[in-house]
C-alpha cells in the first residue's frame, strides 16, 4: 500500500483526499476525505480572472490541507485544478500560490483528462456488479463545466461542455449582484436552453444515449440524493450508490427552482455553499436524464478525487 493525497480544486470547492492505495488491486483505504467550498470561480465567467478574494479563500484552505497531509505522512501528492484555473487569465497566480504552500505545482487539466480520472473514480468498484448493465455515463457536474463519459472498463468516449451549478447560476439567475429569490420561468428557460446545447455539443463525440447505466458525481448530484432521501444530514455512506428515479429529481428539481434562499436553507442535508447553485445543479442533472432517457441515476461519492488517488498512487501521468 503507498499513502498519497489528492487534492481537486473545482470551480465551487476544493476537496482532500488522503488514502492508502493499491496499485495492483486498486483498492483505495481512506484516511481523511474532506471539502471546502471556496468558491474559485466566482466571477470568472463574467470577468475572466480569479478573483482576489477567492484565491484568499483557496489558499486558506490549502494551508489547511497542507497541515493534514503532513500529520498522515503521504508519500505522494497530486493536485489537480480543474475549470475556473482553465479559464482564468492570472492563473499564474493561483499556480504560484499552490507551490508555495503544498510544494506542488497544480495540474490545470484539460477537460479530457478531468473526465478520465472521473470516470475511473467512479466506475473502479462497478465493474464487477451484475445488477449494473454496461456501459457506463459517468455524469461529473461540477461548478464550471460537466464531464461527459461512456464507457466499460476504459474510457470510450469523453466531452467536457462549460456547463456548471456556479457558471449556469451567474450566467442566467443573477440579477442586480444578487441571485433571483427564487427565479423567474424567463430565467429557468434561459438557463434550460443553455444545457441543452451543452448537451447537443456532448453528443457530437459521446454516444450518450448508448449507456446503459447512468453514473451522477459531485455535489449537486449527492445533494439531490440526500434529498430524496430526505436524510436529517448529509450522510455519505447512506447516499453512495444510492438511486434516484427520474421522476423524483423532475419533483426535487422543480421545487428547488421555485423556493426562495431562507426555504433551500432549510433543507437539512444541504451544504450552505450550495443553496444558491443547487437549482441549477439539479437542472443540469434533470436535463441529462430527460435526454438519455435514465429513469435512475446511480449516485457515486467517488469521482475525480479517487481517480487522481489512483493515478498518484501508480503514477501514471
Amino acid at each position: 500500500m503507498t499513502r498519497v493525497a489528492a487534492i481537486d480544486c473545482g470551480t465551487n470547492s476544493i476537496r482532500l483526499l488522503v488514502a492508502d492505495a493499491n496499485p495492483e488491486t486498486g483498492e483505495l483505504v481512506d484516511l481523511d476525505r474532506r471539502m471546502t467550498i471556496v468558491r474559485l470561480g466566482q466571477d470568472v465567467d463574467r470577468t475572466g480572472r480569479l478573483a482576489p478574494e477567492a484565491l484568499e479563500r483557496t489558499f486558506a484552505a490549502c494551508r489547511e490541507y497542507a497541515q493534514v497531509i503532513k500529520e498522515y505522512g503521504a508519500e505522494r501528492l497530486r493536485f489537480v485544478a480543474t475549470s475556473a484555473s482553465r479559464d482564468a487569465e492570472n492563473r499564474d497566480e493561483f499556480v504560484r500560490g499552490v507551490v508555495d504552500i503544498l510544494g506542488v505545482e497544480p495540474e490545470v487539466i484539460s477537460g479530457d483528462q478531468e473526465a478520465e480520472f472521473s470516470f475511473t473514480g467512479a466506475t473502479k468498484e462497478l465493474t464487477g456488479r451484475d445488477d449494473l448493465a454496461k456501459p457506463f455515463l459517468v455524469v461529473d457536474i461540477g461548478g464550471g463545466s460537466t464531464e461527459f463519459v461512456v464507457g466499460e472498463e476504459h474510457v470510450r468516449a469523453a466531452r467536457s461542455v462549460d456547463v456548471g451549478c456556479v457558471r449556469m447560476t451567474e450566467r442566467h439567475l443573477v440579477r442586480e449582484g444578487a441571485v433571483s429569490d427564487p427565479p423567474t420561468e424567463e430565467q429557468i428557460a434561459a438557463m434550460r436552453a443553455d444545457i441543452e446545447a451543452a448537451l447537443d455539443l456532448a453528443e457530437e463525440t459521446v454516444p450518450l444515449r448508448e449507456a446503459h447505466t447512468l453514473v451522477g458525481l459531485a455535489g449537486s448530484v449527492t445533494t439531490v440524493s440526500a434529498i430524496a432521501q430526505e436524510l436529517p444530514e448529509y450522510d455519505s455512506t447512506r447516499i453512495h450508490h444510492s438511486r434516484v428515479s427520474r421522476d423524483r429529481v423532475r419533483e426535487i428539481t422543480t421545487s428547488l427552482l421555485h423556493s426562495t434562499h431562507a426555504e433551500r436553507a432549510t433543507i437539512p442535508s444541504m451544504h450552505p455553499g450550495r443553496v444558491d447553485v443547487i437549482g441549477a445543479g439539479a437542472l443540469v442533472l434533470l436535463a441529462v436524464m430527460e435526454r438519455v432517457g435514465a429513469r435512475e441515476v446511480v449516485v457515486s461519492e467517488h469521482d475525480i478525487l479517487d481517480g487522481i488517488a489512483h493515478y498518484a498512487a501508480s503514477e501514471v501521468r
